[in-house]
């Protein structure tokens, strides 16, 4: 059975984050070239260091506790810890940067955030959470 987008959100330190709509978990690997003569003209590669990143927006909350917590994150330029989850409490938990955080505010249409957090260390799988 597919897996439901809906049914994933993102969690600021233990709060869901409000007016969530979408989330997107990015991973990478950077790849070191071992290419030699032997190799039958073949490029070849190792695998070296991992990244990740979660893209997310949403509707601008009025208030929200976890929303506030992003703010000050940013404005401090500390890490704080966030977990993408499902409905089960299961998915992925790590410690993040704020690297981007536009609000847009249209005269018509409802105000927005997007925000792309980048992780700092380990992205952990969770359960339960």
């Amino acid at each position: 059975m597919a897996q439901r987008g809906v049914d994933v959100q993102l969690k600021v330190g233990t709060v869901f984050l409000g007016g969530q709509r979408g989330a997107t978990l990015n991973q990478s690997t950077e790849t070191i070239e071992t290419t030699s003569k032997t190799t039958g003209g073949w490029k070849e590669f190792v695998a070296s260091f991992k990244e990740w990143s979660i893209d997310c927006d949403g509707l601008l909350p009025d208030t929200d506790t976890s929303f506030t917590a992003l703010k000050t994150a940013y404005n401090a330029g500390t890490a704080i810890e966030v977990s993408l989850v499902d409905a089960g409490g299961d998915g992925y938990k790590g410690n993040v940067l704020i690297t981007d955080f536009p609000l847009e505010y249209p005269y018509d249409d409802t105000a927005t955030y997007s925000v792309t957090l980048q992780g700092t260390g380990a992205l952990t799988a969770v359960t339960g959470v």
